[in-house]
């Protein structure tokens, strides 16, 4: 059987998108999964997104996320973007859309190629200088370094991501982050599931964003946040440590389409 796919990328974090509202992609079979997404064998991305229908009125569709290991994961925020961009190129939406994934219900907008997603609620208040740690629909480290540019990310993130004080957890994605501003951030981000640096996280810098508010290394609550893929914003809004209205947004690009044998 041939299955069409597109590829899709938010600021260098790439996807093979799936139309599964007829339910045809053998979503159980893991090696084929992580046979895609291999960048030699494959088709070659960070992960891969089924869009299904939605089974509800409310919302415009489901996103199944699968990270590149070919596992279902939690939450991704470049995929999300991505998967609105997605949905509209299919006709699905217009300019705006509502849907849900692993983490629960999602709205998004979208202006020309910027993509913006809002977030679920996160509640910061544990967070502190020696426990440097949120979920933002996947769960975050982050790391404050003085030149991001020198850490050797696989090496050093493995370390945290198989940590024993992250083995609850089924480990955790780490984030390496340096102040550039007054509310600029450098960020590098190790995933699990990729088990690599990806050029971008949308949770990654998500996480960074309310942490460094928290912290009061920036008072502002609208943050660029600088990934190897380019630039990202962050807006919420924030009350005793609990923010809301979290919003991500970026550019999320259509890349190419293409079919597969399974």
């Amino acid at each position: 059987m041939n299955v069409e796919f597109y590829k899709f990328h938010g600021t260098g974090n790439d996807f093979i998108m799936v139309d599964n509202r007829d339910t045809i992609f053998p979503k159980n079979d893991t090696n084929l999964i992580n046979r895609l997404c291999h960048r030699r064998f494959g088709i070659g991305a960070d992960g891969l997104i089924l869009l299904e229908n939605a089974g509800d009125e409310e919302n415009d569709f489901k996103m199944v996320y699968f990270n590149s290991d070919g596992n279902q994961s939690s939450m991704c925020g470049n995929g999300g973007r991505c998967i609105v961009a997605f949905a509209k190129y299919l006709g699905i939406i217009a300019n705006s859309a509502g849907f849900t994934a692993i983490d629960g219900k999602h709205s998004a907008v979208i202006n020309g190629q910027e993509v913006s997603l809002k977030m679920q609620d996160v509640d910061a208040s544990d967070l502190n200088e020696a426990a440097l740690f949120l979920d933002t629909g996947s769960p975050h480290h982050i790391e404050f370094t003085d030149e991001v540019g020198d850490i050797d990310i696989k090496r050093q993130g493995a370390k945290i991501r198989y940590s024993s004080k992250y083995e609850e957890n089924g480990g955790t994605n780490v984030n390496y982050v340096q102040q550039d501003g007054d509310h600029n951030f450098l960020v590098r981000t190790y995933e699990r599931g990729v088990e690599d640096e990806t050029y971008s996280c949308g949770t990654g810098v998500t996480a960074v964003a309310l942490a460094v508010h928290a912290l009061g290394r920036t008072n502002s609550r609208d943050i660029t946040l600088k990934t190897r893929g380019g630039n990202l914003q962050v807006s919420f809004d924030e009350k005793e440590e609990q923010y809301f209205n979290i919003w991500l947004t970026g550019p999320a690009e259509y890349v190419f389409k293409g079919e597969f044998e399974c």
